[in-house]
């Protein structure tokens, strides 16, 4: 309950207080949030399958924003920034329709 109420809040916040994102952070921000999306539906197939871990979602989750950020930033500084942003996002969709049709299998078990 606890994470639903600071995901609520966080929401609330945003649209409250309307942050601005700095424009060295823009190319970033959308990559990181798909990342995080995909952690996100990871734990929860794992909370469905028993066996969800905080750690490992902690850890999952950073990681996945972390490492797809990097991926994104080495792609500006080779002069592909788009070609490798597409090619994150690709992958990290692919991981979550995957995790989204095994927590449909799970739910409607068909």
């Amino acid at each position: 309950m606890i994470p639903a109420l600071g995901l609520l809040l966080g929401v609330v916040l945003g649209v409250v207080l309307q942050p601005a994102v700095p424009l060295w952070m823009q190319p970033y921000l959308p990559i990181a949030v798909v990342a995080a999306l995909d952690a996100v539906f990871g734990a929860f197939r794992a909370l469905l399958a028993g066996v969800f871990e905080d750690r490992v979602f902690v850890v999952s989750f950073l990681s996945n924003v972390i490492v797809a950020a990097f991926i994104v930033f080495l792609g500006d500084q080779l002069g592909v920034g788009a070609q490798l942003s597409t090619g994150v996002v690709v992958v990290l969709a692919a991981r979550i329709f995957s995790n989204l049709a095994a927590i449909r299998r799970h739910v409607f078990k068909a």
